[in-house]
């Protein structure tokens, strides 16, 4: 990478030092009695003492909740298994619920203009309603709740009521398919299932009735079903019971929370499914809320009575992540709908709102930036802070939009981490300065390194993304995996001891890091990931296909889904066929599975052990060298492959292109 003359931008010396982040450094160095001049030094501690800052951290966050004497108890086997705060009994509920009843805790907007706000006294009246409606249909410890719901208040509510009981809380976004749902939801045996009537995308409502019925047959553990209203003033007869009723036929209980171990379950998080089934993936109480107590307070100076946003739905981890912004005393703001189809909607919301931050992914700011738009001269963004961009890597070009035409006196945080652990590897310092196309800096506590295929450490040029143990946001495990067989072969397989994540990277001059995207063949379209697996597994449901590779088809601002087909004999890929496919990927699955490219041929490009290789479709459909071509049975399939020459633009899989999580 060419080397900058100046960063793009920098905190002055006041701001700098009253961040939150330079007030825990000279707080740690006056403890401690060591030497910490600047971030660098303050990541080597925290890595190389790593729990003395855990516990540190525990303590300047205000955790509420009983610590205990130890901190880290290493595995003895020296890999994964180092326990956490062994001693310690605390409530993620309660530290998000804590603080000034009468501040607004939630204000929650709809595409359609509807607006609803929540102060902390009634989302803790609420909340304790929910928690006595669960407790009298059986939930309890360990027990899961799930939601198949949008972006709304209820949904935070029923997360951090059935957290409140010690039960385990797993959502998806209702434009998931029936089947893509049972994948993540039908063996976690569910006593309640929260989902909504419908919900409105693009001006356009969506009823989600008939598809809930169908879900409530998959799901025979369920004691009930609750229906929220989103499009109905009155609930329809259904195998589901209203929410006000659900509410009010629960006993009259005060708001109690539980305190857990620190590694009790609070989330099921579900992968993108690249070779199967979704990964349910368990994540803990503790590590979930000192993780994002970090990453909102140190790493993006989230402060108390901030309203902070990040435009996401209940099927993405950065929803979670939004809503542990409650411990830090913040305002969550809440947007259900579809910004695409007004570029600048959340925008508006921003100024509406006086949001402090805004997140989104890396693709709707490149959207917004190619419509010509320049914000900050028709919107007043003054009291914005902080913005946030993840999902894919945020190009040098938009760095410069954001800075230029959104918000110049903001600090600009691209993070990148993942489902796998509910927080960040690599994000912010709003104490130091920003440079074009650059992620800032390595996580505080996790120890990040960039190293070749032979697991050696890379100081330059594009490598591994990987992380050395211990790090209290390693998953607890996956569900249903016996002996921990996925999870070790997820993360800890190509590097012995070390968790390799999956991010294709590089480290900067400047101490940041750079990430190109996933090093593995899972699709991120606009900054969606999606798994091939859950296309394959439609597209191969059609008889007149017998093989199919998904990829990403990027040319000039056309960025899709392409997806290759190996047909039967006498089958023929007209446009009929071409629809029929993207329907039931759509239906199914989600709008954003649909490809905008669907092109037939004769055959696939497979390993000599029989594995079929979309790295090398990917690689051959954008006319790139593919690598290790000696490793293929049928390199000559390839050619076919290339000769289609994508051109920019193009149209097809129009929803799934547009369409931003």
């Amino acid at each position: 990478m060419r080397a900058q003359a100046a960063p793009l931008w920098e905190p002055d010396a006041a701001r700098a030092a009253a961040t939150q982040i330079s007030a825990f450094r000279r707080a740690v160095a006056l403890r401690r009695g060591i030497d910490l001049p600047g971030y660098a030094e303050l990541h080597r501690w925290s890595v190389e003492r790593p729990a003395e800052f855990w516990s540190d951290l525990w303590d300047a966050c205000g955790v509420i909740g009983e610590r205990g004497e130890r901190v880290l108890v290493p595995d003895p086997s020296g890999l994964r298994r180092a326990r956490w705060f062994p001693d310690a009994q605390l409530s993620w509920a309660e530290n998000a619920l804590a603080g000034d009843e009468a501040r607004p805790a939630i204000v929650a907007w709809r595409e359609d203009g509807l607006r609803r706000e929540w102060s902390l006294g009634e989302l803790r009246r609420d909340t304790g309603r929910w928690r006595a409606a669960l407790r009298a249909h059986g939930v309890g410890r360990a027990d899961h709740v799930v939601a198949w719901i949008p972006n709304v208040p209820e949904a935070v509510a029923a997360h951090l009521a059935a957290s409140s009981l010690g039960a385990v809380f797993a959502s998806a976004s209702p434009d998931f398919g029936v089947e893509a749902v049972l994948d993540r939801f039908a063996d976690l045996e569910p006593k309640v299932l929260v989902a909504a009537d419908g919900y409105v995308w693009r001006g356009r409502e969506v009823d989600c009735l008939e598809r809930l019925a169908e879900l409530r047959r998959g799901l025979p553990s369920l004691a009930a079903v609750v229906l929220v209203p989103g499009l109905c003033a009155a609930a329809p007869a259904g195998p589901w019971t209203p929410l006000a009723e659900f509410l009010d036929g629960a006993p009259n209980e005060p708001l109690a929370f539980e305190r857990l171990p620190f590694e009790h379950p609070l989330c099921v998080l579900s992968s993108s499914g690249t070779t199967g089934k979704p990964k349910r993936i368990v994540h803990g109480q503790g590590a979930a809320l000192l993780q994002h107590r970090k990453e909102h307070a140190l790493q993006s100076d989230v402060r108390a009575g901030d309203r902070v946003f990040f435009y996401t739905t209940c099927g993405w981890m950065m929803w979670n992540w939004l809503v542990s912004a409650l411990a830090s005393r913040a305002t969550i703001v809440l947007w259900d709908g579809a910004p695409a189809n007004t570029p600048l909607a959340l925008v508006d919301l921003a100024a509406r709102e006086g949001l402090a931050c805004f997140g989104a992914s890396a693709s709707w700011f490149d959207l917004v930036r190619r419509t010509g738009a320049s914000p900050r001269a028709t919107h007043d963004l003054t009291r914005l802070r902080t913005v946030w961009s993840t999902g894919s890597p945020l190009a040098p070009e938009a760095f410069d939009w954001i800075h230029a035409h959104l918000a110049p006196e903001a600090h600009l945080a691209s993070i990148s981490g993942g489902t796998d652990i509910l927080s960040c590897f690599v994000g912010g310092d709003p104490a130091g300065p920003v440079w074009r196309g650059e992620i800032q800096r390595p996580g505080l506590g996790m120890d990040v390194d960039v190293f070749d295929a032979d697991g050696r450490p890379l100081a330059r040029g594009p490598g591994e993304l990987v992380c050395r143990p211990p790090f209290p946001s390693m998953p607890l495990r996956f569900h249903a995996d016996e002996g921990d067989a996925r999870y070790r072969a997820a993360y800890f397989e190509r590097f012995e001891g070390v968790w390799c994540h999956g991010d294709w990277a590089e480290w900067t001059e400047h101490g940041g890091l750079i990430v190109h995207g996933r090093s593995d063949a899972t699709l991120n379209v606009r900054g969606v990931r999606i798994g091939t697996a859950e296309v394959y597994r439609e597209v191969l449901a059609f008889p007149e296909v017998l093989e199919a590779a998904a990829v990403e088809l990027r040319a000039g601002e056309r960025e899709e889904i392409a997806l290759f087909v190996r047909l039967a004999p006498g089958a023929v890929l007209d446009d009929a066929l071409r629809e029929r496919i993207r329907s039931r990927l759509r239906a199914n699955q989600s709008p954003r599975h649909a490809p905008g490219l669907i092109e037939a041929v004769v055959d696939l490009p497979r390993t000599k052990s029989g594995k079929q290789s979309e790295i090398a479709v990917r690689e051959a459909l954008h006319g790139r060298p593919v690598p290790n071509v000696a490793a293929l049975a049928n390199p000559e399939c390839l050619a076919a492959i290339a000769a289609l020459k994508p051109r920019p633009g193009g149209t097809g899989g129009a929803e799934a292109q547009n369409s931003i999580s």
